[in-house]
């Protein structure tokens, strides 16, 4: 019985929506001095739940720009993106901060833990922003994720006391505080070496089991018997 399952008693599964992604129309275009740069165009995707999806392709393809209009971090220039049932190309900045801190966790390439806080309370300020969890379930939620994600013995230590390949272990544990139904992540696996990537995809492919959606954008090519399906980006389009 892997970890995961162990735990599934605990951490609560995502309520089910009958698509967790979708995507209709979407194009996104950027002013620069030298003119307007389209990065994506004419965007349709559905992601169900309890896929696990691989967005590939070439740098400047578009990958990164997708992944952050679906995490509210930046908007469409054109189309609709509706994310856990949320159209959120329509909400405000105070909206879609509040919003993404309930549905959506966002895993980066380069971890992005704060580096004054120890790794525990780098997912307690997670869940206290958020107040999806009541306070006093944050201390044993940190606890059981950071044993989920294999790094329960370091939940005292600064993130620089640790390797690489745990420090993305407790960024996707901080991802997952506030119980969200959609994973995001932007080359998880980018600053890895093999056995970590290995070991970071197996974790997605678990949670992906459990029920919730992940969508990641990779580089790794040995990734077939890992995710549900594959889709590559080229010039600002799906191929």
């Amino acid at each position: 019985m892997s970890m995961l399952q162990l735990h599934q008693a605990k951490i609560s599964a995502p309520v089910e929506i009958a698509r967790p992604i979708e995507l209709r129309g979407v194009g996104k275009e950027y002013k620069t001095p030298a003119g307007s740069f389209v990065a994506l165009r004419g965007i349709d995707l559905d992601v169900q739940p309890g896929e696990f999806v691989a967005v590939i392709g070439k740098s400047g393809s578009g990958k990164s720009t997708l992944l952050n209009l679906l995490a509210g971090i930046d908007r469409p220039t054109a189309g609709e993106v509706i994310v856990n049932g949320a159209p959120i190309h329509k909400f405000s900045e105070d909206q879609v901060a509040v919003w993404r801190g309930r549905n959506i966790g966002v895993v980066f390439q380069f971890f992005q833990l704060l580096p004054t806080l120890t790794v525990q309370e780098n997912l307690l300020l997670a869940m206290d922003f958020c107040g999806a969890i009541p306070s006093n379930r944050r201390e044993g939620r940190a606890s059981e994720l950071l044993e989920l994600v294999g790094v329960a013995d370091q939940a005292d230590k600064l993130p620089s006391a640790l390797s690489g390949g745990q420090q993305q272990r407790a960024a996707i544990a901080r991802a997952l505080s506030n119980d969200p139904p959609v994973l995001v992540a932007d080359e998880p696996t980018g600053n890895l070496d093999t056995a970590n990537a290995k070991s970071v995809l197996e974790l997605f492919q678990q949670f992906s089991q459990s029920g919730k959606t992940v969508l990641m954008v990779t580089h790794e090519r040995e990734i077939s018997q890992y995710v549900t399906r594959s889709i590559r980006l080229a010039d600002g389009q799906i191929v």
